[in-house]
C-alpha cells in the first residue's frame, strides 16, 4: 500500500504540471471561404500595433507565426493573400487553496457529544497568483478585407525572468493555435 502512495504522488504532480502548461485552443472561420487559394501572407501592422504587450513579446509572437506559416507552405509577400493580425488579453488569477488535514476534538473527562479524542491537526491557506493570457491570431482576406479565420489560445503565462522559457511558451501558444488552420484539414482529422 505504501508503494502505491509513493507512486501516486509523482503521477499526481505530473498531471498537475501538465495541466498548468497546456493551452486551451478555439478557432472559428467563415464557412464560405475557400482556404485552398491562400498561399502568401503579410503582417497587418495596424492591428499588431494595437496589441497591448511589450514590443519584445510582439517580436517573439511574430517570429513564431512566421515559423508556423512557412512550415505550412506559406510565403511572406508584399502582395499577400492573407493579412495576419494579433490581439492579446491578460488577466491576473488568484488561486486560494485551503488545507485542513487531521482530526480534532478535545481532551478531558466528562460527557460532551460534540468533542472526542485528542485535538490535533494541521492546515492552512495557500494563495498564489498567476497570469492567464489569451492570444488571438486573425487571418484577414487581403482582397475583401474581411476576417476569414480566427484562432484563440488561452493559458498560463509564466511570470519568469527566464527569456528562453518565455520564448518557448510563446512558440507553444502559436503552434497550438495554428494547428487549427486550415479548418478543412482539422475537420477531416
Amino acid at each position: 500500500m505504501k508503494n502505491i502512495k509513493l507512486l501516486g504522488l509523482p503521477l499526481l504532480l505530473l498531471v498537475f504540471i501538465t495541466s498548468c502548461s497546456s493551452v486551451s485552443v478555439l478557432s472559428d472561420y467563415d464557412q464560405k471561404t475557400d482556404f485552398n487559394g491562400y498561399k502568401s501572407y503579410a503582417f497587418y501592422k495596424t492591428g499588431i500595433d494595437k496589441a497591448q504587450i511589450s514590443d519584445l513579446d510582439k517580436k517573439r509572437i511574430l517570429r513564431a507565426i512566421e515559423t508556423e506559416m512557412s512550415s505550412r507552405g506559406f510565403v511572406k509577400s508584399e502582395n499577400p493573400d492573407l493579412l495576419v493580425s494579433i490581439f492579446t488579453k491578460e488577466q491576473e488569477r488568484v488561486d486560494v487553496y485551503q488545507n485542513n488535514y487531521g482530526w480534532g476534538g478535545a481532551w478531558g473527562w466528562g460527557y460532551n457529544p460534540w468533542a472526542w479524542g485528542p485535538g490535533f491537526g494541521w492546515g492552512g491557506t495557500n494563495v498564489s497568483t498567476r497570469t492567464q493570457g489569451s492570444l488571438y491570431i486573425d487571418l484577414i482576406d487581403n482582397t475583401s478585407n474581411e476576417l476569414v479565420w480566427q484562432g484563440k489560445g488561452v493559458g498560463t503565462i509564466a511570470n519568469t525572468g527566464n527569456v528562453a522559457k518565455k520564448e518557448e511558451r510563446i512558440k507553444e501558444f502559436v503552434s497550438q493555435i495554428l494547428e487549427q488552420y486550415p479548418p478543412n484539414a482539422v475537420a477531416m482529422k
